[in-house]
Parts: structure tokens; sequence; C-alpha cells
């Protein structure tokens, strides 16, 4: 007769509980092979999905870049933000159809489903904003480059709509009370707000700086110090490229606050520039410098003569003012045409033999004048 002990007495009924167990055993009202045939099925429809997802992404793209239209562009985008979980949920509720499921089990997983379809429809909605969105602001940055300044802050508020919404319809299928939760932010939001005010302060900055347009995308402008070309112009942050190469980081809130000079909004440069020449000079010649500049000048193209007089008499030099405006904002436009003025200047100078004058001093000795004119006034 075999001994039993409490290690053979379980081993035992483990053999017997697989031995007795079955297809048609039920589990949850479901036979093992209905769950098995289930679970396939989920497993089949995911990977189906997995693939065909794949296939239809790559053909769109392709075509998408054969055609010269949009709206493929966009289609494709929406089929690449298919997520795998919101596959997978799709997957599974197939393999639950062919269950009979609790009323609970049901329930939770239909909120399931309804959550992510929620949320891959925010996906969407928001991939499809951003690339409409950006689409537009690459059409309107070459020409327009206030518009595609202001397409961040409308895609972040785009963004902020959908999401807000996706979040309460969340929240109203899981069982909350939204109506409790809206209200209760309004007393949660001026903790908030008093706690990242200077966020705030940077975010309202940043949608000052879109809606009145100081500067744009592309502008040079000159901060204090510090001067560069705008690269971005974020919700905290404007960022500028210097001419030595480093970006420069700026508080939305600072620059507000600051005076800035925009070179961008430059149409035209004024240009003043100072001549001396020796007091040597005859009369004559100094009687037709100011036809000279002007001649130097107005030869010029893209120019615009204003003024050019005898302005001062320096400490060694008879110094003339000249104006004029260069009719365009590029620098190196500029220089070259100054440099053409300069060198025009220096040869009707060097042909009508005017000096140009330099800092010097004479000195002038008198000796014996005083006692000469003492002995002249002295009575005999």
């Amino acid at each position: 007769m075999p001994v039993w002990n409490q290690e053979s007495f379980r081993t035992h009924s483990a053999t017997e509980t697989l031995q007795d167990m079955s297809l048609d055993t039920l589990f949850f009202k479901n036979s093992l092979l209905s769950w098995l045939v289930a679970h396939g099925t989920s497993v089949v429809v995911f990977a189906a999905l997995l693939l065909l997802r794949r296939v239809i992404v790559r053909r769109a793209l392709a075509m998408s870049a054969k055609t010269a239209m949009k709206w493929d562009d966009t289609l494709a985008e929406l089929l690449r933000q298919t997520s795998a979980p919101f596959l997978f949920v799709f997957a599974l509720t197939c393999g639950a159809r062919l269950l009979s499921l609790p009323d609970r089990m049901s329930v939770a997983l239909n909120t399931i489903v309804i959550v992510v379809l929620l949320i891959q429809v925010g996906i969407w909605l928001t991939a499809a904003a951003r690339d409409i969105l950006e689409r537009y602001r690459a059409d309107k940055l070459p020409n327009d480059r206030s518009t595609a300044t202001m397409i961040g802050a409308i895609s972040f508020v785009v963004q902020l709509v959908i999401w807000s919404a996706v979040l309460l319809l969340v929240l109203d299928n899981m069982g909350f009370d939204i109506t409790a939760l809206v209200a209760s932010l309004g007393v949660g939001g001026v903790a908030v707000a008093l706690a990242t005010q200077n966020i705030l302060g940077d975010l309202f900055s940043s949608l000052a700086i879109v809606l009145d347009k100081p500067f744009v995308l592309g502008d040079f402008i000159i901060v204090d110090d510090l001067l560069g070309s705008v690269e971005n112009i974020g919700l905290k942050t404007t960022r500028l490229r210097a001419l030595s190469g480093e970006q420069l980081i700026f508080s939305n809130a600072d620059l507000i606050g600051s005076r800035v000079r925009n070179f961008g909004r430059m149409y035209e440069r004024r240009v003043l520039f100072p001549i001396g020449v020796t007091y040597q000079t005859p009369r004559r010649d100094l009687e037709r410098i100011p036809d000279m500049l002007r001649a130097a000048i107005e030869s010029q193209d893209d120019v615009r003569f204003d003024r050019a007089h005898f302005a001062s008499y320096g400490d060694f030099s008879i110094n003339f003012e000249t104006v004029y405006y260069v009719l365009s904002p590029e620098y190196n436009r500029y220089m070259d045409i100054h440099q053409a003025v300069n060198l025009s200047i220096h040869e009707q100078f060097e042909d009508a033999t005017i000096e140009f004058a330099y800092p010097t001093q004479t000195l002038v000795l008198t000796r014996g004048v005083a006692s000469t004119r003492e002995l002249e006034t002295t009575p005999a």
C-alpha cells in the first residue's frame, strides 16, 4: 500500500486536474476552445493590421511624392500616425466578439476601446493640423514672414483645444463628473497661475510678439549690445542666430521690456559722412567741393542724394558734411556703394590737387617783438 504524504497528494491532484481538463471546460462562461480561438483571432488580426498599415503607408508616401497635390501628403501622414496600441485594441475587440463575457468585463472593454479611439482621433487631428499649418507656413515664409510667425502660436492653440476636448471626453466616458471638474478648475487655476506666473508671463509675451509683430522670422534685430537674425519665436523664448554663429536665447518677457532695433524693417539706409580739407585750399576749390561730392554720389545706382555743405571750421581742417540714401537695406550693397563714392571723391580731389586734412599743429614763434614796441613808444 503506497504511503501518501502532502507533496504526493498535491502532485496527484494537479495530474488529475490536467487529465480532467478538456476543450469543453468552461472559463467565465466560455470553453477553452473558445478562448483559444478568440486569442488566435486577435493575434492574426493585429499582425494583419500592422502589415496592412505598413503597406498602405509606403504606397501612400510613394503616390504623394509623384503628385503636386497636398491632401494626399496629409493623408499619408495620418496613416503613418496610426498607433500600434490602437490597432492592438481593435484586434482585441475582434477576438472578444467571439466570446460571451460578463457584463462588467464587457463594460470595461468598451470603455478601453472608446478611450483608445478618442486618443487616436486626437493624434490624427493633431497630425493633420500640424501638417496643414506647417505647409501653409512654408508657403507664406518667403513673401509674408509676419503671417508665418503667427503659425506657431495658432498651432499651439489648435493642439491645446484638441487635447482639452479629448481629455474631457475621456474623463466623461470613464464616469467622472465633468461639470464639477470644470468648476473646480477655476479655483485651481488661480493657484496654478500664481505658481507659474513667470512661465505665463513669457507665454503672454509670445502672444504679444506674434500679434503685435515687433519683429518676425528672419528679421535682423539688436537687443542692447546683442544682435542676430530671428530663428524661432517659441512660447517661452525667442532664438537669434548671431553673426559669429552662436545662438542667442532671450526670454519673451525680457524682449517685450527691451528696446529692440529691427533692421528687418529698414527700407533704405541714410548715410552721413564728413570730409576735411586743409586750410591752404583756395576758396575757388572750396566752392567746387560740394558739386564734386554730389557728382560722386549721383554717379552710383540705387542712391538718392540729399545734401553736401561746407559745414564748419575745425581745429586743423575745413569740414564738409554730406548726406545721401542707399535705396537698399542690404549692408553689403551699402558698403559697395560707399566704397565707390569714396574712390570717386579721391579721384576728383587728386585731379584738382585738393589735399585731405589730417591732424596737424602749427607753432608760431615771435621773438623780440614786444621789446621793439616798447622802444618805439618810450619818450626821448
